[in-house]
């Protein structure tokens, strides 16, 4: 039996047949939240998902340049312009993943509303599915995960993006609809991971629904057929 293009995408796994290509799974969650480590074990590579964080860069470029991952105000200055150049090398690798239409993981905090939606716009009108996983904690919770980690950021700014993240809930339940996993990771016993891996890949399992998605993937397999 002839499959039809939403079974050749499930089924083959290289080039037009990568794994889960257009679906782009938003993450959302403030600064300890936990987000980055529960996608990290929950998704494995081999679902073939493309990690887009700026956050891995900086801390690569700043152990480079011998400058401390608890963001002192003292080295600012040195900073700065490393973080931007962190953001351009995150640019670069999300802009090639794109071109070949590869499944996403974005790593975000969730305090732009206007900022990642707009983002999630246009990676829909180029095909994508796209999804959010919102992973939720008290702020004590997060203020204390955040003083234990390598990279932290001042209380100020983890209050701050907190709040900015709680306001965004109901907005981004709505924008994402039956694509929205809300995670609850404020008890450390507590094992989630089972659970949020059974629920990324139920979405991940559905047919891509987005007209112009298959429209791009009949084009490339119409031009292997002539190679």
């Amino acid at each position: 039996m002839k499959k039809s293009v939403d079974d050749l995408l499930l089924d083959l796994n290289e080039g037009v047949y990568d794994p889960n290509i257009f679906k782009a799974f938003f993450l959302a969650g403030g600064p300890g939240s936990g987000k980055s480590y529960i996608t990290g074990r929950t998704i494995p590579r081999s679902l073939g998902l493309k990690v887009v964080n700026s956050d891995d860069a900086l801390e690569r470029l700043l152990k480079k340049a011998n400058l401390s991952l608890r963001m002192p105000d003292s080295q600012a200055a040195q900073r700065d312009p490393i973080r931007d150049k962190a953001k351009r090398i995150t640019a670069q690798r999300e802009k090639n993943y794109i071109e070949g239409r590869l499944g996403l993981i974005i790593d975000g905090t969730g305090r732009e509303f206007d900022k990642m939606s707009k983002q999630a716009t246009d990676l829909q009108q180029l095909g994508y599915d796209t999804y959010m996983i919102f992973v939720n904690t008290s702020l004590d919770v997060a203020l204390q995960r955040n003083a234990k980690r390598q990279r932290n950021v001042p209380e100020s700014i983890v209050t701050r993006s907190w709040k900015a993240v709680q306001q965004n809930i109901g907005k981004f339940s709505l924008f994402f609809k039956n694509g929205f996993v809300i995670v609850d990771n404020n008890d450390a016993g507590e094992d989630i991971f089972n659970s949020v891996f059974k629920r990324v890949k139920a979405l991940l399992r559905q047919p891509v629904r987005n007209g112009r998605a298959k429209e791009w993937i009949n084009n490339q397999l119409e031009l292997k057929k002539r190679k």
